[in-house]
């Protein structure tokens, strides 16, 4: 990493690499100001959708007070490939992939723990991750955490009924009322057309101000420099490859319930969760965090942000990392 004078800062670290995790080789983007600072795993959403690329637009700070691993999970950006066997691409091996990560940076840094920091569909495996082995982790961070996704469909849809009358947007409001989501897995196919455009539309998906899956996210990837052109290309394949039907990672998503399938923490848990969140329903979340038992625990809420209050809120988010996670305290934690 270079200073406001161009220089390289001594100490610090930049690096795209690829490593061996369960028998295919994973790429990461690794940032830090100085490597002797603990180290945070992020795992991001999707299924398939990498996250490091949004910092050319919506830098989070976070190599600042970490070495934060931007990791592109199999199937995924970086770690994309074709030919991988569809057995492996189930969400009990990208939680064995999180784990390997995790001991692959503990040995790399030599930390004795690091942070583990899981966003939407990187909540759904990074929890399960943080029960499965506590032992590797300070603490869990969930943002945008995800609760019982096929319920967050259904208080979304009625959020966006209740917003699109009230705008007088017939037109959604008719496509809308069209397509609701079903009770249970999978979603019908009309809906899922329509999901991205109905939430962004309204500020309950990405970003608050993010109004256009295109402009906010397709266009801006591929103007990402740390990327090569293929790398780009790779990105948008990965995240069709991993939302495959034959795989069913986002089916098997939607009908977990994740008070019954993670009740318990070893560890301190905390989690960042937009008040405008309706792709992770923030309701949801906080019903979640409240019923979990953990020897300590924090729900945050960022009253300006959507589903991503690490790219909106990027200093609330750094203040409450410092002053609560990383002294293992939650005196900033909503009452």
């Amino acid at each position: 990493m270079r200073g406001e004078n161009g220089e390289p800062l001594a100490g610090s670290l930049s690096e795209k690499i690829f490593v061996e995790i369960n028998g295919t080789a994973q790429g990461m983007f690794i940032k830090s100001r100085d490597v002797r600072n603990p180290v945070l795993l992020f795992v991001h959403g999707g299924p398939g959708m990498p996250e490091y690329w949004l910092t050319q637009r919506y830098p989070t700070g976070l190599e600042e007070d970490f070495t934060v691993v931007w990791w592109e999970q199999r199937g995924a950006g970086l770690s994309y490939r074709a030919d991988l066997p569809a057995e492996t691409m189930t969400a009990e091996q990208f939680v064995a992939d999180t784990l390997a990560v995790s001991r692959y940076l503990i040995e790399r840094f030599g930390q004795p723990k690091i942070y583990l920091m899981g966003h939407s569909w990187g909540s759904y495996i990074g929890i399960q991750a943080a029960a499965q082995s506590p032992e590797l982790y300070h603490a869990y961070i969930g943002v945008g955490q995800m609760a019982h996704q096929i319920e967050s469909e259904q208080l979304a849809y009625a959020y966006a009924l209740e917003q699109y009358r009230a705008r007088g947007d017939t037109r959604m409001l008719r496509k809308l009322e069209a397509v609701p989501p079903s009770q249970t897995a999978p979603l019908p196919a009309e809906y899922e057309a329509l999901r991205d455009a109905y939430m962004h539309g309204i500020g309950i998906g990405t970003t608050r101000d993010m109004n256009s899956v295109i402009t906010g996210i397709f266009l801006p990837s591929w103007q990402f420099r740390e990327y090569t052109l293929a790398e780009k290309v790779k990105l948008w394949r990965g995240k069709v490859y991993s939302r495959s039907p034959e795989f069913g990672l986002w089916n098997t998503m939607l009908s977990v319930d994740m008070s019954q399938k993670v009740p318990r923490l070893e560890l301190p848990a905390y989690f960042f969760h937009g008040l405008y969140d309706y792709t992770c329903a923030y309701p949801l979340a906080k019903a979640y965090a409240e019923t979990l038992d953990a020897p300590l625990k924090g729900f945050y809420t960022f009253a300006e942000s959507a589903h991503s209050p690490m790219f909106e809120e990027p200093q609330k988010m750094r203040q409450i990392l410092r002053q609560d996670v990383l002294v293992g305290k939650n005196t900033l934690a909503d009452e």
